[in-house]
């Protein structure tokens, strides 16, 4: 592992063109989280499929999910860097391919291959910056990688408003062509690092058990009392299956030598309860996500692009929150900072569910902007809290366990929410257009985000009280250095 001189921090600095590297490469993951959920109208008038459309979400959350712990083991057994240009790889050509679907089926499929690539590159930007900062060091540099989230809140909502304003919805998937081609010349040609190499088992058995299960789980949330009644035979053997595929999976994983799940890393507490939380981070995000653009657009008759900018108000008080929660928790410690992030996100999500009745650009972005900070307080803190607490050969396990849940929190989100969104407009007579079925659904959905916020900030009073005291965090020296 080569030393790396760690005087500066900055963009400026030796290391700043690795740090660039890194923004880039989660500028990919950021911009698309935000792009496409305000071309949903647009995407089902020229394709159809309103009630599948929470699947582009799951599906591609699941695929991120199932991936990022193989990606993790690869990552500690044979470096970051070829896990990370995989990844980027395979969100090109995902990209591409969604670009020219020709129905929701189709493009549901292609959203799959982006997220198997979405998998790769968010968790190893995040071990990257562990690797190449101290904690201390980190703290500060939130702020650069909060300010890709910034930057994307208006980015992505405003390209993905213009592309579905003049119905050119394909062009959200398109702009990612130059930005993956851009990061990944970035990370080959900057980024080296020294890694011994040893043999190693990836639990493909334990990944297909997984995503099966995960799979029909899923399937049986979202179109229980939709697709089939919640008693029927199809909905249980759905369910049961998922859940039968769920034991088998934890039993194929307490005898596998590199399971997927590391069950040993979530005995210790620190590491369970941030992972918990993680999954409502992930779960109460889709949600947002998924229903502001389109509760606003239907509602008050808000163009795509105004409505993704009320959404983006939510990616703004998220990297700011993040960068000042790296001065909170060296000065407050870690739970205390992550539970005003999680007090933060009850009261912002109890409020949007309430303002429902009074439809307003500016009351949501601005609910949204506080939803936002919670995010930003209660997530990085909890993730830079675990990698805190474990040393570089278990960093990349950890980090890639934080992605999981919050991954799979997002795909059981997106199908749990679209489920309780398609059975009140359902029960409102099926049009999706009508404002007082959109609010109806809008308000139900956001009382559910309010829900999942209460149990995220029972996980962050859940969190050890002491300190994490991590003997070489102080002190490591980077692993990466300049190319």
């Amino acid at each position: 592992m080569a030393n790396v001189d760690r005087a500066g921090i900055g963009l400026r600095s030796e290391r700043g063109p690795l740090l660039l590297a890194m923004m880039l490469s989660t500028g990919l993951v950021a911009i698309d989280s935000t792009v496409i959920a305000t071309a949903v109208q647009s995407i089902v008038a020229g394709i159809g499929g309103f009630a599948q459309f929470p699947w582009l979400f799951s599906v591609y959350m699941l695929a991120s999910a199932v991936t990022v712990p193989i990606y993790a083991k690869l990552a500690d057994t044979i470096g970051r860097k070829p896990v990370m240009l995989w990844g980027i790889g395979a969100f090109l050509v995902g990209s591409i391919l969604a670009a020219a679907a020709w129905n929701m089926p189709s493009l549901i499929a292609f959203r799959a291959i982006q997220g198997l690539g979405a998998g790769a590159v968010l968790p190893m930007a995040i071990t990257m910056v562990g690797d190449m900062y101290t904690l201390e060091e980190r703290a500060r540099v939130q702020g650069y990688m909060a300010s890709v989230w910034a930057i994307s809140a208006v980015v992505g909502p405003t390209l993905g408003g213009i592309f579905a304003q003049f119905d050119m919805w394909r062009g959200i998937f398109l702009i990612n062509i130059p930005l993956c081609l851009l990061a990944g010349w970035m990370i080959w040609t900057r980024f080296q690092e020294k890694v011994e190499r040893r043999s190693h088992r990836v639990d493909y058995a334990g990944a297909a058990l997984f995503t099966s299960s995960l799979t029909l789980l899923i399937l049986g949330v979202l179109q229980g009392g939709h697709g089939w009644a919640w008693a029927s035979a199809p909905s249980l053997g759905v369910l049961g299956g998922g859940v039968l595929l769920l034991v088998a999976f934890v039993l194929v994983e307490r005898r596998a030598a590199e399971p997927v799940l590391p069950f040993k890393l979530l005995a210790r507490r620190l590491l369970l309860t941030t992972n918990v939380l993680g999954f409502f981070v992930g779960a109460g995000l889709i949600g947002l996500t998924e229903y502001v653009p389109t509760f606003l657009q239907v509602t008050t008759g808000a163009a795509p692009v105004v409505a993704g900018l009320a959404l983006g108000a939510l990616t703004i008080g998220w990297p700011i929150a993040a960068t000042l929660s790296g001065r909170a928790y060296l000065r407050f410690g870690f739970r205390p900072t992550a539970i005003l992030g999680g007090t933060m996100l009850v009261l912002g999500t109890a409020s949007l569910a309430m303002s429902t009745r009074y439809p307003s650009i500016w009351l949501t972005a601005g609910i949204c902007f506080v939803i936002g900070a919670g995010f930003g307080f209660s997530a990085v803190t909890t993730l830079v809290a675990a990698q805190s607490s474990v040393d570089w050969a278990e960093r990349g396990v950890v980090t890639g366990t934080q992605m999981l849940f919050r991954n799979v929190g997002q795909a059981f989100g997106a199908a749990a929410l679209g489920a309780v969104a398609n059975a009140v407009i359902t029960s409102h007579g099926g049009n999706e257009q009508n404002p007082a079925t959109m609010t109806a659904a809008a308000t139900s959905v956001f009382v559910a985000a309010t829900g999942i916020a209460v149990l995220l900030l029972v996980s962050a009073l859940s969190m050890p009280r002491q300190a994490v005291h991590v003997a070489a965090h102080q002190h490591q020296e980077p692993v990466a250095e300049m190319g």
